[in-house]
């Protein structure tokens, strides 16, 4: 509660001895392919105490085919495990910088790498390799490295989140090959994809193997290569890995000129400058060699050592500890097997559900704009209706509007029905009338005729009556001469047929008494005998009566009776 009290003299000697428990340290970063680890290490520790903190860290226990690299002036020097890390020939910098790199490669990537971490470095380092031209790889070859690369990075091909130029800041391919074709950097994309897309349902762990398996059947794959001369100061190429020494031409690392195969050697010395490859078979030629400087003839020599026992090694009997490590790397890559393929089928479920989930989606969104269509339509149709009950409504009054039209109408056609009859009633009488009309006119045009004939029989007739009156009045004159009696009367009596005629002419009857006849009386006399020979042409018939006095009768020949149509009026007058 109160706490305690600590004299200066108690604090001073804790200090003092916490600073004597302190170790000294130096900084150490050690970089892998992929991170980067910093250590604190004790002055003491030996290049194992190192390596081993960083197997540690990184969770690695294949760690006998990896080591700690140095770069000092200009070469690359692998860390002595044996040794302390200050006591060797390491770069004076602070913090001190060493590579985690593999130093020796497996036979067979697929039996040899346990754990997926080793897996993972050696696809790292293979790759880098490759990409920086160390191991030659054919055009066609990294094409299909690099897809299962991609695969390994990105997983599943899917169209909808790979979009392209999605590998443009990815290096999947050598410069070497880049150039060597003329291609864009979207064809060479497309190409990768193409191989890419068929790696689906390929883990992270299997496309990682799969490259490592290809990539060991490569010529330059896992071969470390050191100048070196023979006695005849003849150049070649050392080269060491997990299946032997082999020994190139200068220029060409393709295909050895001379191999020992580890099961072949039965022996190899050392020297400060040479080095001795002796066969078993004895009657073999012994291979003797050497390089321009001491270091590297150590290196060689490690790296035969190296390699020899990791041979040996892979056609012995596992310990129990490697055994165990394999048993559980089986249990893991089956339990890994097991849970990819339990996470492809989640993922093959999920894309499923995906997939009826956005088929749920279109088929709601379908039905959702069938019901707005069907809403719309059906707003449409009540629009519709509407417009069509006022347009029906428009119609029945048309309809009783054209039916009232069409009672008139009936109306009217009745009435130009009745009125057509009455036309035609009327059309029929005035036919009839033209009819009678144009009789009539061809009875007055006859009539005219006969009356314009009778005309001119009647100018005939008039001509002769004035001649006939000219004779008269010279006969009267005559007769004057002869002292007529003072009075006689001269009558005329129509037949019965001829009355009938007369009335129609306006004549009823005609008598004329002539009474104390002058000298003016054979005109008068003259005048009627001319009306009445005027109607006798026109067919009248009758008796002219003429009395005189008896003392009258110059000749003693009276005439009394004469019948007028056959009367000569010559002697009438007589």
């Amino acid at each position: 509660l109160y706490g305690s009290v600590t004299s200066p003299r108690h604090k001073n000697m804790s200090i003092t001895g916490l600073k004597r428990k302190q170790p000294k340290t130096f900084k150490v970063k050690v970089i892998t392919m992929e991170i980067e680890m910093e250590f604190s290490c004790e002055m003491k520790w030996k290049g194992k105490d190192l390596f081993d903190q960083a197997c540690r860290a990184l969770g690695l226990r294949e760690s006998w085919f990896f080591g700690l690299q140095y770069s000092i002036k200009g070469m690359n020097t692998w860390l002595k495990m044996d040794k302390k890390v200050l006591d060797q020939e390491i770069p004076k910098e602070d913090p001190i910088r060493f590579c985690f790199l593999a130093k020796f490669y497996p036979e067979k990537v697929e039996e040899e790498l346990l754990q997926e971490i080793t897996q993972h470095l050696f696809f790292l380092q293979v790759k880098k390799q490759i990409l920086d031209e160390e191991i030659y790889c054919s055009p066609e070859a990294t094409i299909l490295l690099a897809s299962y690369a991609v695969q390994a990075k990105y997983g599943d091909y899917d169209p909808n989140l790979h979009k392209p130029g999605f590998l443009a800041p990815e290096e999947l391919l050598p410069k070497r090959v880049l150039r060597q074709y003329q291609m864009t950097p979207d064809m060479w994309e497309e190409r990768i994809t193409a191989w890419y897309a068929g790696h689906r349902g390929i883990a992270r762990y299997e496309a990682e193997m799969n490259y490592l398996k290809i990539a060991q059947d490569l010529e330059m794959y896992g071969v470390n290569y050191f100048p070196i001369q023979k006695k005849n100061c003849t150049d070649f190429l050392l080269g060491v890995d997990a299946k032997g020494i082999h020994v190139y031409s200068i220029n060409n690392r393709f295909s050895p000129n001379k191999s020992f195969e580890w099961s072949s050697i039965r022996n190899i010395s050392y020297s400060e400058k040479e080095l001795t490859i002796k066969p078993i078979d004895k009657k073999a030629e012994v291979f003797k060699f050497f390089s321009s400087q001491p270091k590297v003839n150590k290196q060689i020599m490690q790296l035969f050592i190296g390699n020899h026992d990791l041979f040996m090694r892979r056609r012995r009997v596992d310990p129990i500890e490697i055994q165990q490590m394999k048993a559980q790397a089986r249990e893991e890559k089956a339990r890994k097997k097991m849970e990819h393929q339990r996470l492809a089928r989640e993922k093959q479920l999920r894309e499923e559900a995906e997939r009826a989930k956005e088929e749920l989606e279109r088929r709601l969104f379908e039905v959702e704009d069938k019901a707005r269509q069907a809403n719309e339509a059906l707003r449409r149709s009540e629009a519709a209706a509407e417009l069509l009950a006022e347009k029906a409504q428009i119609a029945e009054e048309e309809a009783k509007l054209l039916a009232q039209n069409a009672a008139e109408a009936e109306q009217e056609r009745h009435r130009l029905e009745m009125a057509a009859l009455k036309t035609k009633e009327e059309k029929l009488l005035m036919e009839h009338k033209m009819r009678e009309a144009e009789l009539i006119a061809m009875k007055l045009v006859k009539e005219s005729d006969r009356r314009a004939k009778e005309a001119e029989h009647l100018k005939q007739d008039l001509q002769e009556a004035r001649n006939a009156e000219e004779k008269a009045r010279q006969k009267l004159q005559d007769v004057g001469k002869l002292n007529p009696p003072s009075n006689w009367s001269l009558s005329l009596d129509l037949a019965p047929g001829s009355r009938h005629k007369c009335h129609r002419w306006g004549i009823r009857s005609l008598n004329q008494n002539f009474h104390h006849l002058d000298v003016l009386c054979p005109l008068r006399v003259f005048l009627f005998i001319a009306f009445i020979s005027q109607l006798f042409c026109k067919g009248a018939q009758g008796v002219v009566h003429c009395s005189t006095p008896s003392s009258f009768n110059p000749h003693h020949n009276p005439v009394r009776w004469v019948r007028l149509r056959d009367c000569d009026w010559t002697k009438v007058t007589q």
